[in-house]
């Protein structure tokens, strides 16, 4: 009797507990069916989404009807069968009302060389030719662009001062499946190759899934403001694992000017050949810093000759590699020091053939502060 007490007072807490939170609420029925009585729980209501779900649907719908499906439709000369029709596809997404679209290179690359068509599928479904207004190669960017009635373009946010950790998110149309949104963070910030030997300086890497198709399409932050362009994806399979890469917004907003009123880029560069300076060969050849661009040889009729940059005038061996020595040592532009070719990239980037730029030198143990009014470099597509 001292035992079923407390027994029977636990019983009627637990029932209590159980009609008051659950069975009274509605939050449990019994379903009947043939030859079973099955007692279900679900719930009373739809859970209110959290903001972090609030924000992924706002930024989703904010957005897809800007991002389309490009496709490159090309001909390939087959030994046995002559003449085939190829086709390729990747996304992209609009950035004005003219209907410009901005892609990856790679994404037209053999419609463009086999003189196809680019055709341009909405969110709406309908089906667009697309004409090429610009391409950059070494960019891997792209402009082409459709005639096509209320166009809504993307708004191109600032790739500058990304932090790793930051949300982002990814739109595009992998493995032909239109209008995926697929979340993630800002992994690292680095210089990448792709695949074809282009470089791509101050990469945004991320965890958010990127697959065959995603390319040209829009990487965004969590105000859906495009922060970059998804290119390309590091795996042994061809398909996400985890690591994905995207072309600074930055990159592309620097050249779109050219790539819409010329088609081509033009692309600054100072005319010399370069080696980068380490502290172990500066201390070898007594110069006067451990780090900087050598110039070796300064290209005839550039803007560098007519600065009055100096070239290698003796010859020596790094390694097994004869170069020039006694040349100009670079060692900043635009007061940003210069460590190497890429930071040299990077500072270029920010710049159009004939800007003036401030180079900074040592020409043996003196420094020197040459105005050099930047040339152009025309590149082959």
């Amino acid at each position: 009797m001292k035992l079923f007490r407390p027994f029977a007072i636990a019983v009627l807490l637990v029932g209590g507990f159980f009609y008051f939170t659950t069975y009274r609420s509605g939050g449990f029925r019994t379903v009947n069916s043939p030859g079973a009585r099955v007692e279900i729980t679900e719930a009373a209501s739809n859970d209110a989404l959290d903001s972090d779900e609030q924000n992924n649907i706002s930024v989703y719908h904010k957005n897809i009807g800007s991002v389309v499906n490009v496709t490159s439709k090309a001909v390939a000369f087959d030994f046995f069968y002559g003449l085939v029709p190829q086709e390729g596809q990747g996304s992209g997404f609009i950035i004005d009302k003219a209907g410009h679209v901005l892609t990856n290179y790679h994404v037209i690359a053999d419609a463009v060389s086999s003189r196809g068509q680019v055709e341009v599928t909405l969110h709406n479904r309908k089906k667009y030719r697309a004409t090429v207004v610009g391409m950059d190669r070494s960019h891997d960017l792209a402009v082409v662009q459709i005639k096509a009635p209320d166009l809504n373009p993307m708004v191109l946010g600032d790739s500058k001062n990304l932090q790793v950790g930051q949300k982002v998110y990814a739109i595009g149309n992998p493995f032909g499946l239109a209008g995926t949104l697929t979340s993630g963070i800002v992994s690292s910030i680095r210089s990448v190759q792709e695949p074809n030997g282009i470089n791509i300086n101050e990469a945004i890497q991320t965890d958010a899934a990127i697959n065959p198709g995603n390319s040209g399409g829009p990487l965004l932050n969590s105000r859906g403001e495009v922060i970059g362009i998804n290119t390309m994806i590091a795996s042994s399979v061809g398909q996400n694992a985890g690591i994905g890469f995207a072309i600074p917004i930055n990159t592309a907003k620097a050249v779109l000017n050219d790539l819409l009123t010329i088609g081509r880029v033009r692309r600054p560069v100072l005319g010399v050949v370069t080696i980068p300076i380490s502290p172990d060969i500066a201390d070898e050849l007594g110069l006067a810093s451990d780090y900087g661009l050598l110039v070796v040889r300064v290209v005839p009729g550039s803007s560098a000759e007519r600065a009055g940059l100096r070239g290698g005038t003796e010859r020596a061996y790094l390694g097994n590699t004869a170069i020039m020595i006694g040349g100009d040592l670079i060692v900043a532009v635009d007061n940003q020091e210069v460590q190497d070719q890429q930071q040299l990239e990077q500072i270029m980037t920010n710049h159009r053939a004939g800007d003036t730029v401030r180079v900074t030198i040592y020409r043996g143990k003196r420094k020197i502060d040459l105005n050099i009014t930047l040339g152009e470099a025309r590149e082959q597509v």
